[in-house]
């Protein structure tokens, strides 16, 4: 039995035709059931760099250099027919987006089917059963003969992570899997991750924004910043004493969960891959930089047991957090938002009951439950996306029409949604700079001579480089996707803002410099939020009221501060158990 499943040399990958280099000087080495954590902020090349296990590069890149060994097998000596026989098989994927991954044509059965390779008849039919089962999605025949569209974001989710094991892959690459799932799904899939990749030997290269996820999952982690990892090393030494800055500034942005400090986003943005400084690349944004930095990109140091930094100044002791700020009081107002006994349903099944709620200007209210819970259904009736529902949705007083389109021009603009999937979301034949000026051409009647001005200004807000604006969507990385959305929201400045899960794609820091920007907008602005996610640690640190949904029905409804404290309601509490905690050491 090999002793290595993976193993990377000096990998580089570039862009064609502009000979960039996305991924530059990366090398590590996987052991069988071993899974490497690979973290850094969106466009540092982790999807770019997981993708190239498959031996598969996105459109427009190549690799340049380097090896890449599965097994005792050289992926870059195959020839493009092996490569494609290879995949699925020895090496397994799993996407950041179910939703464009699945065959919307083929029921689950087929697609699960067809990822079996070394077993047939009832024997790959048992397999998807205890696959399914371990992922904790039903098995019976009648869940196997939906489509995907008959599935919750969640649901997807677990599918194409089912997919990925059900051939019994040597390497399975993650790629935010788990962003889809509420915590108590996720706990049991991280566990079903850990145990498939442990009894079977596979190894795995998880790619995420989570750091609470990546310190439960991982055995070691790698850093990466501007297609380079300047960190790597065993979990629990890189997160309770980084020795480069960066990695120190990611762990500084993480959501404490405790409510105790303050989110910390990282000053300034990475470089593009077209216009890296000379030497270090972080050396912009580091407090340590000093002349010796900017010179030339720092070779790998050792500074612990199998514990590389790449740093000339390498930073020593334990983190130390800002207190988090004191919420400014709320003006004493009528709801900008209320909701009155609303039911909605899909064809005749019922999706919620009698959901009442308030929201106050300039006050952020979350809503948490379990995928399939009926929160954004709930988000979609407030925007008039959902029709198919009774009671009423009122707007400084005044009921709104249940459809969009019976909305008047100022109604829309006042309420804007943010989608979960901006893969979905975004226009692909448009470039950013259109997608985020529509909005204003359509809500306002025209095409403002300061329209180009604004744009730009959405795109600062939403931490995003000026020369983002000429890109097309499928040229930005998940997370820059999910910042467009969010531009193309504010343009028109709203007054309630609908967010659907809308930081699940980004990395800790823009996370943190996204929900700095929300909080300052509702206090300076008083744009009322209705923010729908599954990161309970975000929650504590954005919301002033809280909404728990379970089944289609609130069943609590409290403060903030009061419902982390003193939980009334069993499920809330077993969300609260469940939650991934990561914590300062």
């Amino acid at each position: 039995m090999t002793t290595t499943a993976l193993e990377t040399t000096d990998l580089e990958i570039r862009g064609v035709p502009a000979e960039a280099a996305i991924v530059a000087d990366v090398s590590f080495t996987l052991s069988p059931g071993e899974i490497l954590g690979l973290i850094g902020e969106s466009g540092s090349g982790k999807t770019t760099l997981g993708l190239a296990m498959l031996r598969y590069c996105k459109r427009g890149t190549r690799i340049a250099d380097g090896r890449i060994r599965v097994g005792g097998t050289d992926l870059l000596d195959l020839g493009e027919k092996q490569a494609a026989a290879m995949r699925g098989r020895r090496v397994a994927y799993i996407p950041q987006s179910p939703g464009s991954a699945l065959n919307p044509a083929l029921r689950l059965h087929r697609q699960l089917a067809e990822c079996v390779h070394d077993v047939s008849g009832t024997r790959a039919t048992d397999r998807i059963k205890q696959v399914l089962d371990e992922v904790a999605l039903p098995s019976d025949d009648d869940f196997l003969r939906r489509y995907p569209h008959q599935l919750s974001g969640g649901q997807q989710q677990r599918i194409a992570i089912a997919m990925a094991f059900v051939g019994r892959p040597e390497v399975v690459v993650l790629d935010e899997p788990t962003t889809g799932l509420d915590v108590t799904t996720q706990k049991r899939v991280l566990a079903t991750i850990r145990e498939m990749c442990a009894r079977h030997g596979t190894a795995g290269v998880y790619i995420s924004h989570d750091m609470a996820v990546v310190a439960e999952l991982a055995d070691r982690i790698a850093v990466m910043y501007s297609g380079r990892i300047v960190e790597t090393g065993p979990t629990e030494a890189v997160l309770t004493e980084p020795r480069h800055h960066y990695t120190a500034g990611l762990v500084l942005a993480v959501p404490d969960l405790a409510g105790d400090r303050a989110m910390q986003a990282i000053e300034g943005q990475a470089p593009s891959p077209l216009n890296r400084p000379d030497g270090c690349a972080f050396a912009p944004r580091c407090p340590a930089a000093t002349d010796d930095c900017r010179i030339a990109p720092p070779a790998p140091s050792e500074v612990g047991p199998e514990h590389e930094i790449r740093c000339l100044h390498p930073r020593e002791g334990a983190l130390r957090a800002p207190a988090k700020r004191a919420e400014a009081e709320l003006p004493d107002a009528s709801p900008v938002l209320q909701v009155r006994g609303i039911r909605a349903w899909y064809t005749k099944t019922p999706v919620l009951e009698d959901v009442s709620l308030d929201v106050q200007p300039g006050s952020c209210l979350a809503l948490l439950g379990e995928s399939g819970s009926g929160k954004t259904t709930l988000s979609r009736c407030l925007a008039g996306l959902h029709p198919q529902h009774e009671g009423s949705v009122l707007l400084h007083g005044h009921a709104l029409p249940r459809s969009s389109a019976q909305r008047n021009r100022e109604q829309r603009r006042q309420v804007q949604y943010v989608f979960q999937n901006p893969y979905e979301s975004l226009n692909p034949r448009r470039r950013v700079r259109d997608l985020i000026a529509q909005p204003i051409k359509v809500l306002e009647g025209g095409a403002p001579a300061d329209t180009a001005d604004r744009v730009i200004e959405a795109l600062q807000l939403a931490a995003l480089r000026p020369d983002i604006a000429e890109r097309y969507p499928d040229q930005l990385s998940g997370g820059e996707r999910q910042r467009v959305a969010i531009a193309r929201a504010l343009v028109t400045g709203p007054k309630v803002l609908i967010c659907d899960e809308i930081t699940s794609a980004l990395d800790v820091s823009v996370q943190s410099a996204i929900v700095d920007l929300l909080q300052d907008l509702r206090e300076r602005m008083g744009l009322a939020l209705v923010f729908v996610t599954h990161n309970i640690a975000l929650v504590r640190n954005i919301a002033q009221q809280v909404a728990i949904l379970q089944n289609g029905r609130i069943v609590e409804n409290a403060a903030s501060e009061q419902l982390f404290a003193d939980p009334q309601h069993d499920y809330t509490r077993s969300l609260l158990d469940d939650a991934p905690n990561f914590q300062l050491a």
